[in-house]
């Protein structure tokens, strides 16, 4: 395959990927439209990476992954999914990324850590304790990224021995860029949900 061959079927194995969770995992306009605030927030969050990172951890995981992770949880219908004809059993099954079961695990790791760090201000000789609360958010915003950090680079090499190595380079890829996507993608949501359309129609119109 020439190295043109290979950037084609990466960024096809991408759209694959975008379009197969949009259409299995974003029914509910209350959904798409948690998803539109979780993406500006991320978009906001990525360019204070660059000035205060710890800010930026504090902000994407207060506000982008708490409103994001909400919409699937609770707004998401979990019933026949008749659109696609899958259970919902089948589709957490087959889901790339992660499903309801690790992202519980994920958000219990989120919770843990400002009590890890509120009941060992050092983390075990690991860092300075902070003397301040400034210093303590400054160093719950450094713990959140690295969680953040950690979480996407596992499932990615994860899915190295799962799927092969460009489905993990190109799940990486599509979390990375999902907030300029989900832009472009649910920005109408908030105007559907407003004239009461709760669920997307997926294209039957």
């Amino acid at each position: 395959m020439t190295p043109g061959a290979h950037v084609n079927a990466f960024f096809q194995t991408v759209q694959i990927q975008r379009d197969d969770d949009h259409r299995y995992y974003h029914h509910s306009r209350i959904n798409q439209s948690l998803h539109l605030l979780s993406a500006c927030t991320f978009v906001v969050a990525y360019g204070l990476l660059f000035i205060d990172p710890a800010a930026a951890a504090l902000l994407a995981w207060t506000v982008s992954m708490t409103s994001r992770q909400a919409g699937h949880f609770f707004f998401e219908p979990k019933g026949y999914d008749h659109v696609n004809q899958a259970t919902h059993a089948h589709k957490e099954a087959i889901k790339v990324g992660y499903n309801l079961r690790r992202k519980v695990v994920l958000m219990l790791l989120w919770v843990m850590l400002p009590l890890l760090l509120w009941m060992e201000p050092s983390l075990f000789g690991l860092i300075e304790p902070a003397t301040s609360l400034q210093g303590w958010l400054h160093h719950l915003g450094l713990a959140w990224l690295a969680l953040g950090v950690a979480a996407l680079l596992m499932r990615t090499v994860h899915l190295f021995f799962l799927q092969g190595v460009m489905a993990g380079l190109a799940w990486m890829t599509k979390i990375l860029t999902d907030p300029f996507h989900d832009i472009k993608l649910y920005w109408k949501s908030p105007l559907y949900l407003m004239r009461g359309e709760l669920i997307d129609p997926m294209g039957s119109r």
